[in-house]
């Protein structure tokens, strides 16, 4: 994905240990992508992150915090490896440990790639390499979100609509990652409110739900991906609850037929 025409939309660097971190998102005519460099004294390696899988990187960050807290990595060997699937890429999450303590092996397999290969130390005292790493996950995602923020008005609305249509959000097309982890979240509350992002698979469709905000309020964007295309709408927070109760209204009204039908693969992402 790399070329002379890519423009660097954010730069952020973590030290940790012996270890320094690149984290560059960039952008080029074929879309956005996260690149990720880690060098020590003697090496260099780099893995190219789909703009779409930041938020799952971010997620299964979390999830190895979290899990560390109850699990070691002898015996828990399994449920600490996990294979994440974006687009023609495969990236491979595991956990291990040696003289130095437990880190995190992530690698990129890929058709047009070597196969490469980052190793994010968890700490001596803890997880706390692992959750600023996360935590610099999050800052691009919440960055990225800003530039693709929503404009103040979209044309050809009137105030009193509560959604705006957007089509043709994205020209690539976004194959659903395929992975073995499932954390509901509840919403946050209006101080704690941020990014949060979840993602439900429906027949050959995929629906994105992302909260977020910008200088008017707290929004949802709901974003239907069906091969190449992709649109979305953008719903005010207070019109959300109106929302819910209209869908609810549909649900009951079909609910003979949704009743045979087999659930639909909801994830938090």
């Amino acid at each position: 994905m790399n070329g002379g025409s890519d423009v660097e939309l954010v730069c952020k660097t973590l030290q940790f240990e012996h270890k320094l971190f690149y984290f560059d998102l960039k952008e080029n005519p074929r879309g956005r992508y996260l690149k990720i460099s880690e060098k020590t004294s003697a090496t260099r390696s780099t893995i190219i992150v789909p703009v779409d899988g930041i938020v799952w990187f971010r997620d299964l960050f979390d999830y190895y915090i979290t899990s560390a807290d109850h699990d070691g990595v002898g015996g828990a060997s399994v449920s600490f490896s996990k294979e994440l699937k974006l687009e023609t890429k495969v990236f491979y999450f595991d956990v291990g440990e040696n003289k130095r303590g437990r880190f995190l092996k992530v690698s990129e397999a890929s058709v047009s790639r070597n196969r490469s290969t980052i190793i994010v130390p968890a700490g001596s005292s803890g997880e706390e390499g692992w959750l600023a790493f996360k935590n610099i996950l999050e800052e691009i995602l919440v960055t990225n979100q800003q530039h693709m923020e929503p404009p103040d008005r979209l044309p050809g609305l009137s105030d009193d609509v509560g959604a705006g249509f957007i089509s043709g959000h994205s020209g690539l097309s976004v194959p659903g990652p395929e992975l073995n982890v499932d954390r509901y979240v509840d919403l946050p509350s209006q101080d704690e409110m941020g990014n949060l992002s979840k993602v439900m698979r429906a027949d050959q469709k995929r629906f994105f739900f992302d909260l977020g905000s910008n200088n008017r309020g707290h929004f949802l964007r709901i974003s239907e991906v069906a091969g190449p295309d992709r649109s979305s709408i953008i719903l005010p927070l207070s019109g959300l609850t109106q929302f819910h109760e209209m869908i609810g209204h549909f649900v009951e009204v079909t609910k003979d037929r949704i009743d045979g039908m087999s659930g639909a693969n909801v994830r938090t992402v």
